[in-house]
């Protein structure tokens, strides 16, 4: 199987099968992100405890992207320290700015690898970052909505 294949099936997966959809009752920031150039929406709950992730959560609507993205957020940041999680974005953002250019580390990124081929596309780099960002924001307690 082409990789291009095996990282569009990844997406698709967790579009389909959302882990952390829903939004949990307790939890210690949140944030409401929209991207105004497609309509895709998100809100982002997350607890931290003791500089750990221990929940993270999310509704929305959108593209497969945008919801997908939020579904490899929640599996890759649950039990993850707060420091983990900015390194984890950092490499992210990187891959999304690399125009394709960029080889991802699975290691580090896990199923967000996946995400490599929409990095060709500018329009649609808002939407993978979308969940990301607002839940950058969740952690930093700066919640809006």
């Amino acid at each position: 199987m082409h990789l291009d294949s095996l990282y569009q099936e990844i997406i698709l997966d967790h579009y389909r099968n959302p882990a952390g959809n829903g939004l949990q009752d307790k939890f210690s920031g949140e944030a409401f992100h929209i991207n105004t150039s497609c309509g895709d929406e998100v809100k982002v709950r997350v607890l931290v405890q003791d500089a750990t992730i221990s929940q993270m959560s999310h509704v929305g609507v959108g593209c497969s992207i945008s919801r997908a993205s939020a579904s490899i957020l929640h599996d890759l940041t649950k039990g993850v320290s707060v420091v983990e999680f900015n390194r984890l974005l950092d490499e992210f953002v990187n891959l999304m700015h690399s125009q394709g250019k960029m080889i991802p580390d699975e290691q580090i990124l896990g199923d967000a690898a996946a995400f490599a081929g929409v990095s060709k596309y500018p329009a649609r780099v808002k939407c993978a970052l979308l969940p990301w960002m607002a839940m950058k924001e969740a952690i930093e307690g700066d919640s809006r909505e």
